[in-house]
C-alpha cells in the first residue's frame, strides 16, 4: 500500500470541482485520507502578492501505485486544475495538510526552518514528529529570550510521549546537570541543553556528561547552537535541523544580551539550581 501527496492549483474555480477530483480518485481506487487548502503565503507576503490560484493538498493511499500515474495523466488534460506536486509525502507535506500552509525554510540552508511565536502550534507539531523518529538526531534552536524555545521543546516531548531530560537550562533557575541516574540515559529520552550555559560551565563533570549524551543514539535539542559549537569539537554542520523562532519576521537573533544575562545570573545570590546533582 502506497502513500502519496498530491497538491494542485485551481485554475478555474467552479462549484463541484472538488467533488469531481474526489470521484476520479475514487474510480481509480485511490483513497483520500486528508485534504486541506494549502496557503503558499509562507514568506510574509500578502496573499494578493502571490502568483497563482488557490491550492489544495491531499494525502492519498492506494494499493496500486500505477493508479497515481493514471490520475496524473488524466489531470494533465484538465483545464480546471494544474498539478504542482505528486510524490511520496514528506514531513513538510503532512504538516502542510494539517495546518494549511508550508513551514518556511531558509533559502540558503535547507535544513533551517523558521517560525514565529504566533506559530508555536505548528512548531510543536513539527518537533513532535521529529521526536517520534528513532536514532540519533541533533536539533538546534535559535531565538531570543522569552520567545518560547524551551516551552516548545517540552510541549513537543509531551506530544511525542517522550521523557525529556534537562542537562542545562535557565527555564526556572539555572540548571546544570553533572550526573544522570537510572533510565535517564535511555535512548528513548529527549535530551535538552542550553548552549550558552553549557559552554560557559567550567565543571568538567558537566562537559563529560554532555559528551556522553552526544554519543547516545537519541534525540538531542540544543538551544543557542551557535554558542554551543564555539571552542568545541562540534560544528553547525553536525546539526540535522536548525529551528529559528522569532517574535516577528524582522527580529534579529543576537547573543550579546543573552551572554550578559548569563554572566549576571552566575554572580547572583541565588546561584545555580543544583538539586539534580545532590
Amino acid at each position: 500500500m502506497g502513500n502519496w501527496y498530491l497538491e494542485y492549483e485551481i485554475q478555474v474555480n467552479r462549484p463541484g470541482l472538488l467533488g469531481d477530483i474526489a470521484s476520479l480518485l475514487g474510480m481509480l481506487r485511490v483513497n483520500i485520507t486528508t485534504i486541506n487548502s494549502v496557503d503558499a503565503n509562507v514568506d510574509g507576503r500578502n496573499p494578493e502578492q502571490i502568483d497563482g490560484g488557490v491550492r489544495r493538498g491531499l494525502l492519498l493511499r492506494t494499493d496500486d501505485d500505477a493508479q497515481i500515474a493514471r490520475f496524473e495523466l488524466i489531470a494533465s488534460t484538465m483545464d480546471t486544475i494544474q498539478i504542482k506536486k505528486i510524490r511520496e509525502p514528506k514531513l513538510s507535506d503532512i504538516l502542510a495538510v494539517r495546518h494549511g500552509r508550508y513551514i518556511l525554510k531558509d533559502t540558503d540552508n535547507k535544513k533551517t526552518f523558521r517560525f514565529l511565536r504566533s506559530e508555536l502550534g505548528i512548531l510543536v507539531d513539527f518537533m513532535a514528529e521529529l521526536f517520534k523518529e528513532e536514532g540519533h538526531k541533533l536539533i538546534g534552536i535559535r531565538g531570543m529570550p522569552r520567545v518560547g524555545k524551551t516551552e516548545s521543546v517540552v510541549a513537543a516531548s509531551v506530544c511525542a510521549n517522550k521523557k525529556w531530560i534537562f542537562l542545562s537550562s535557565t527555564m526556572i533557575k539555572q540548571t546544570i546537570r553533572k550526573t544522570l541516574a537510572g533510565d535517564e540515559f535511555s535512548k528513548d529520552n529527549i535530551f535538552i541543553l542550553d548552549g550558552i550555559v553549557s559552554r560557559k560551565e567550567a565543571d568538567e563533570r558537566h562537559l563529560q556528561l554532555v559528551r556522553e549524551m552526544m554519543r547516545i543514539p537519541a534525540i538531542k535539542v540544543v538551544e543557542h547552537p551557535d554558542i554551543f559549537v564555539q571552542h568545541s569539537e562540534y560544528s553547525i554542520e553536525d546539526f540535522d535541523y536548525i529551528i529559528e523562532l522569532r517574535t516577528d519576521h524582522d527580529q534579529e537573533i543576537t547573543y550579546e544580551m543573552m551572554e550578559k544575562n548569563h554572566m549576571m545570573s552566575n554572580h547572583g545570590l541565588m546561584g545555580g539550581f543544583d538539586i539534580f546533582n545532590l
